[in-house]
């Protein structure tokens, strides 16, 4: 009796290794174990072969599983009708029952969920071993499986799609909701979205770019550079559209410090680089792979028809990823201005993605890419002053109109816990 009981409870130690095992292996981190492996930790490396070969290390674990649970079963009903008779299967059923589910499954399953990383590189030499040894079994378990799932019409899973694993990787991402990494999880956001984002929607429109009249006498325009925060600057001639040249600051101060007698004598068209036209259509991802292969980090902007939008730089499309660089020289916007009562009045020309970012918020940039858009959009008309709207749980006051174009908008953000219900 006594070795008996010895055995069943030492099955039972089984039954919680293998119940263990199942769950942590399951829910182990993919990413930091390659992360362990790339770093030469070998238990790393068992996790990430079992994860390899899914089927197999889950017909390892089940196949001991039952095997122990099984024989478990069979010692304490023979050794309880012993004692009791007929009536020691009941009590071997209801027993065995209870302490299995209790010991063999939730108790080792509740600790592996909590420790699934640790454990699972604690238990990863030895299963790996198991199934070698299990290995013609689970093969020809593994062959009947699928030949059942053929007959009814199942398929076996495929592998990931590139959507799929993009999708995997923004819900890895959002999963990390705390303030610590709040700044991480948007660059790592942003990162994901280069390839849906086109330069049009982070451009510096025509109507904010600074650009020089290349007919003007030279000295003046050496004076609009120096005036200037920007190192690159578009001459245009005859009309603005026209652009003819990227002058650059340094190739300008240069030709002045070697040209000695009157500046107006000076070339400042042969000084400027070719201008690079790019459509608004083109993809972020694009356009930064298309930097880095030309070694440029300017373009100015056309549509269809060929007009002038505006201008894109790579310092755009970092500022895209990183939020917003400023240095020295650059000129402060206050485009957005916090009130008392938790409003903001945003300038018209604000960026939505700026204030998904800055804020946290969800507000759609699909149809349009500025604050003002987003008004015109959803209110089908051009608004009066004082005209308040409720768009996706936002409310919307025009604060000032200059024509037909809103300048400033209050907006009111619904309460914190309603964003973070929606997030």
């Amino acid at each position: 009796m006594l070795l008996t009981l010895l055995a069943v409870l030492f099955l039972l130690l089984l039954s919680a290794f293998f119940s263990a095992s199942e769950t942590a292996l399951t829910a182990a981190s993919k990413p930091l174990m390659h992360q362990m492996e790339q770093e030469g930790d070998r238990r790393a490396s068992f996790v990430n072969r079992l994860h390899e070969a899914k089927d197999r290390m889950l017909g390892t674990i089940l196949l001991g599983n039952n095997l122990v649970n099984i024989l478990a079963s069979a010692l304490t009903t023979s050794l309880l009708i012993s004692l009791y008779g007929e009536a020691g299967v009941a009590y071997a059923t209801v027993g065995l029952t209870v302490v299995v589910l209790i010991f063999g499954e939730i108790m080792p399953k509740t600790y592996a969920i909590n420790n699934a990383n640790k454990l699972a590189l604690i238990v990863a030499l030895p299963l790996r071993i198991l199934s070698v040894v299990l290995a013609p079994v689970v093969v020809v378990i593994e062959v009947i499986v699928r030949a059942t799932m053929r007959l009814f019409g199942g398929k076996q899973a495929a592998k990931m799609s590139l959507t799929e694993a993009l999708a995997e990787l923004r819900g890895a991402i959002e999963l990390h909701t705390t303030e610590e990494v709040k700044h991480e999880r948007a660059m790592l956001r942003s990162i994901l979205d280069l390839d849906e984002v086109e330069v049009a929607e982070i451009m510096t429109h025509r109507r904010n770019m600074v650009t020089i009249d290349a007919s003007q006498p030279a000295s003046a325009i050496v004076d609009q550079v120096l005036a200037s925060p920007f190192t690159r600057l578009p001459l245009w001639q005859g009309e603005q559209d026209n652009v003819v040249g990227i002058l650059h600051a340094k190739a300008l101060l240069r030709a002045v410090r070697a040209h000695p007698g009157d500046l107006d004598e000076l070339d400042v068209v042969s000084l400027a680089s070719p201008p690079w036209f790019i459509p608004d259509s083109t993809s972020l991802f694009d356009q930064l792979q298309a930097f880095r292969d030309r070694r440029e980090h300017f373009a100015i902007v056309v549509d269809e028809y060929g007009a002038l939008l505006g201008i894109v730089t790579l310092e755009d499309i970092l500022e895209e990823i990183v939020g917003e660089i400023s240095d020295e020289h650059d000129i402060a916007v206050l485009g957005v201005r916090p009130q008392t009562d938790g409003s903001y009045v945003v300038d018209g020309n604000v960026t939505i993605r700026d204030l998904n970012r800055e804020f946290d918020w969800r507000l759609p940039d699909e149809e349009a890419s500025t604050i003002a858009g987003l008004v015109l959009h959803e209110s089908r008309l051009i608004p009066e002053v004082g005209q308040s709207f409720m768009f996706h749980g936002f409310r919307f006051d025009v604060v000032r109109r200059h024509r037909n174009q809103l300048t400033a908008i209050r907006i009111t953000p619904p309460p914190r816990d309603s964003l973070e219900d929606k997030a």
